[in-house]
C-alpha cells in the first residue's frame, strides 16, 4: 500500500500543565496540516569478543519524536498542546495604524475608536505623518515631537495641530469566539499531556497511528513578508498508564 499527502492529525488534551486530568477532553484538529514526521529510534549496545563485529546487539532506550507543521492558527490547540494553562474568552489584539488621524485644535487630543467596544491595554507608539519619525512619549504636557497617553486618549502639543498621527496600540475586548491566555512561570516539569492521532487514506487503503501520551517540547511560530504562517509543534510520545506507547492500524 502507498500513502499520499499530509494526512489528518488530531490532538486530545489529557491533563493540564498542573497534572489535572481533563474531565471531558475535546479532540482538536491540526488545521490545514502541511506535514508530519514521526521518528522512532532506539539506542543499541553491541557485545564484542576478540573479533571485529559484535556477537550480540541489544536495544536500550527508545524514543518517539514527532513534528507537525500546519497553517491553521488556533489558540485552543496551542494551549491544549503546549501551555496547558487557563484560557479565557475575549480578544487581546493590536491595531497597527496605517490610516492616521489629524491632531485637532484644543485640547489637542485623539481618542481612537477601539474595535469591539474594547478597552485600551498598551501604547505601541505614534508616528508623525509629516516627518515619518517616531514620537516620544512623556508623562504629561507634551512639547513638539512628543505625546502623552492615558486610558486610551492621546494628547499632543499645540504646535502639532493639523499633523496626521499614526497611533498603534493594544486592546482587550469581550468575545464569545476569541481566546486569551496569560502564560504563567510554572515550576519545571509542569506541562500538559495529550494524545495524538494521525490518519491518512489513499487508493482505498488506510493508515492510522496513535501516540497514547505525548508532551510538546517546542512550538515554533515564524512570520514571512510574503507567505503564510506555518507554526510547528515538536513533541515526544511516552508510555501511558497501561504501559502502551503507540497503536498502529494498516490496511495491509
Amino acid at each position: 500500500m502507498y500513502m499520499f499527502g499530509s494526512g489528518t492529525l488530531f490532538g486530545t488534551q489529557l491533563t493540564d500543565a498542573f497534572g489535572v486530568a481533563i474531565a471531558n477532553p475535546s479532540p482538536i484538529q491540526f488545521g490545514t496540516l502541511q506535514d508530519v514526521s514521526i521518528d522512532i529510534s532506539g539506542d543499541v549496545k553491541e557485545l564484542y569478543g576478540q573479533l571485529q563485529y559484535p556477537v550480540a546487539v541489544g536495544r536500550g532506550k527508545g524514543k518517539v519524536t514527532c513534528k507537525a507543521k500546519m497553517a491553521g492558527v488556533n489558540g485552543l490547540l496551542f494551549n491544549s498542546i503546549f501551555f496547558g494553562q487557563t484560557l479565557t474568552a475575549g480578544t487581546y489584539a493590536a491595531v497597527y495604524d496605517t490610516v492616521g488621524t489629524i491632531v485637532p485644535s484644543t485640547p489637542f487630543q485623539i481618542t481612537p475608536t477601539i474595535p469591539g467596544s474594547g478597552t485600551f491595554a498598551a501604547d505601541l507608539g505614534v508616528i508623525n505623518g509629516t516627518t515619518g519619525l517616531a514620537m516620544t512619549r512623556v508623562a504629561s504636557a507634551p512639547a513638539t515631537g512628543q505625546y502623552s497617553v492615558a486610558t486610551g486618549v492621546w494628547t499632543f502639543a499645540a504646535a502639532d495641530v493639523g499633523i496626521r498621527m499614526f497611533i498603534s496600540y493594544q486592546y482587550t475586548a469581550a468575545s464569545t469566539v476569541a481566546r486569551r491566555l496569560t502564560v504563567q512561570n510554572l515550576p519545571m516539569g509542569y506541562a500538559p499531556t495529550f494524545r495524538c492521532d494521525l490518519t491518512e487514506s489513499y487508493a482505498g487503503k488506510i493508515l492510522t497511528m496513535t501516540m497514547n501520551s505525548c508532551i510538546s517540547t517546542k512550538l515554533t511560530i515564524g512570520s514571512k513578508q510574503d507567505d503564510f504562517w506555518i507554526p510547528e509543534f515538536d513533541f515526544s510520545a511516552f508510555a501511558d498508564s497501561g504501559n502502551n506507547v503507540m497503536s498502529w492500524g494498516t490496511s495491509e
